[in-house]
């Protein structure tokens, strides 16, 4: 645990122990993906390089908040925590997404041997009754904004708060819960429900207004909402109140960007498959009336017989 008080500095030295889980899991995704990348090289397949960029940014963004001393100041302090939390749920889930993952793994693994098992495991997960349910855009809803108020506004914040592991295990569920809505929202290759456009703008949208009443309960709030941040360390000078003030003016504003760059995303996904239908459309139209019009002509060269 860190000695001192958070410093800009301090915050992002480097962090490496025996439980340093996520971010080995975090690597261990990297070298998946680019080795998914690389095989569809050799196969003479061509994969988007923005997908990429982004899917690598994703992975140093959880590295930045699990692979440094935010780690250990995110088990001190309320604000760091909350830090932690959102650049997890949001910023990293949406930027992996944007990677496409599930696409990459599904092009990328061979059709044969081992990589042929996984590939249908893989399949046969996403066709699944229990995928289809938990991507259902009101269930990832549900989840990725019910967590929030079931795990801060009970007891088992501070359960989890009592261990590493426990912290641990809710990064990693807090995590899981971005990706899950962002998957279905960006709905880039196989998911398991595809929603409507509209209905993922909304799906995008309705957290956004959750999220503010969140943080304007913690900020409203006259007494420390939970006990594992109750006792800041003697000697850093930091008020609790301060500090959970703090932390909710970062879930608000953490909450709300990223959100407007997803909503971006799909609105532009929405207008070019529009564009695309009418152009399909227009093309569709055009051969019709030119085969219209060429038996026309055939019809005029060559009258029927009477």
């Amino acid at each position: 645990m860190p000695t001192e008080p958070p410093t800009l500095l301090r915050l992002f030295i480097p962090q490496f122990d025996a439980t340093s889980l996520v971010p080995g899991l975090a690597v261990l995704a990297l070298i998946a993906y680019l080795l998914g990348v690389r095989a569809l090289r050799r196969r003479g397949s061509r994969w988007p390089w923005n997908r990429t960029a982004t899917f690598v940014t994703g992975i140093l963004t959880v590295l930045l908040v699990t692979a440094t001393q935010v780690m250990g100041y995110g088990m001190m302090l309320f604000s760091i925590h909350m830090l932690q939390k959102m650049v997890l749920t949001v910023l990293s889930a949406m930027l992996l997404m944007l990677g496409a993952p599930v696409s990459l793994a599904i092009r990328a693994l061979p059709r044969h041997g081992w990589g042929a098992v996984c590939r249908r495991l893989l399949l046969r997960g996403l066709r699944s009754k229990t995928a289809r349910v938990l991507a259902h855009p009101v269930v990832t809803t549900v989840i990725f904004v019910g967590s929030l108020y079931g795990i801060y506004f009970t007891p088992i914040f501070d359960f989890l708060m009592s261990s590493w592991w426990g912290n641990v295990a809710m990064l990693l569920f807090f995590l899981g819960t971005g990706l899950l809505a962002f998957g279905g929202a960006f709905a880039l290759g196989p998911w398991p429900h595809r929603a409507s456009p509209a209905i993922r703008i909304v799906e995008l949208g309705l957290p956004g207004p959750l999220h503010a009443f969140f943080a304007v309960a913690l900020m409203m709030a006259s007494t420390p909402v939970v006990r594992a941040f109750a006792q800041p360390p003697p000697g850093w000078g930091i008020d609790v109140m301060t500090d959970q003030l703090a932390a909710g003016n970062i879930i608000w504003g953490a909450g709300e960007v990223p959100s407007i760059i997803a909503f971006a995303v799909v609105y532009l996904q929405w207008s070019r498959s529009e564009e695309t239908r009418t152009k399909v459309s227009d093309r569709r139209l055009d051969a019709e009336l030119k085969a219209y019009n060429a038996r026309l002509r055939r019809l005029a060269q060559d009258p029927p017989n009477r």
